[in-house]
């Protein structure tokens, strides 16, 4: 999040969206293929990659970088990594992975401590004075500001990140883990890349890229990426979704820290309230 969020402003969103997934998604097929891992082969493999770097690397890093320079990026990642509710509510339903009573009571919890990152001040004030359409008003759905909200898209990202991390099963019912991973990214790169060269010329004609920039985008290619991904679908493969998902929670903490120290990034109380809230509804839904 935060080496994203410090090359923006000498960039532009998607491409950094498309510079994570693309280089990364490569590193990620030839080392699969330096270790012998098959490549889809079958229409249906094709298929289920094709769906998989839509969902999960076109729609949410798209989402993401939209997202992360309108926000902070230790609220964004709290925001982003709030995705295991919605993955214990999709695990429930097509994988039968139950949620007692403490799990429900997180997922309660989870929503209350989201409306208290997402929303404004004034909105929080118009929703507890029970004033519904200043509240709505506030939040953009009647003065079309909506879509400028980076808590809004990062909420986006979020649910398509929740329905990849559901989707990698049944993906990898075709794919190898570590394939697919890396073809979803390379391919889910494309039309980011695509849409930025066509949308953005003027970018590539003075782009002037620091070492630190360069360096940033490394890194988010590298680790936040190619290392990143490939051991998470790897695993979500293999055990409990909403086990798994549960530890992208731990994001956060570091975003956070790191925003504090590098960005001078603050959290008001409100959302540090909503941010332990959040954590505690988390850790039910977990146990």
């Amino acid at each position: 999040m935060v080496a994203m969020k410090g090359v923006l402003p000498v960039t532009s969103p998607m491409f950094v969206a498309s510079v994570r997934l693309i280089p990364s998604g490569l590193i990620l097929v030839a080392w699969a293929l330096s270790k012998g891992r098959p490549l889809p082969k079958s229409a249906k493999a094709w298929t289920a990659v094709a769906l998989f770097a839509v969902i999960d690397a076109a729609m949410f890093q798209g989402f993401l970088a939209e997202g992360l320079q309108r926000t902070s990026a230790g609220l964004g990642s709290v925001i982003i990594d709030s995705q295991p509710l919605t993955v214990a509510v999709l695990a429930s339903i097509f994988y039968g992975e139950t949620l007692g009573a403490e799990g429900v009571a997180g997922l309660a919890l989870g929503v209350l401590g989201l409306l208290l990152l997402e929303l404004p001040p004034e909105v929080l004030t118009s929703v507890v004075n029970s004033d519904g359409t200043e509240a709505l008003s506030n939040v953009g759905f009647f003065d079309g500001n909506l879509w400028d909200s980076g808590e809004w898209w990062m909420l986006l990202a979020a649910q398509s990140m929740a329905v990849g991390t559901v989707m990698v099963r049944w993906v990898c019912k075709y794919v190898d883990p570590v394939m697919a991973t890396g073809w979803h990214m390379a391919l889910g790169g494309v039309p980011l890349l695509a849409y930025s060269l066509a949308t953005e010329p003027e970018l590539y004609s003075n782009m002037a890229l620091s070492t630190t920039d360069v360096a940033s985008l490394a890194y988010a290619s590298i680790f936040g990426g190619a290392v990143a991904y490939g051991a998470f679908f790897y695993f979500a493969n293999k055990g409990s979704l909403t086990k798994l998902s549960t530890l992208t929670f731990l994001t956060p903490m570091f975003a956070s820290a790191l925003g504090y120290f590098a960005l001078d990034e603050t959290l008001t109380p409100t959302q540090l309230g909503g941010a332990v809230v959040t954590l505690v509804g988390i850790y039910f839904v977990n146990t």
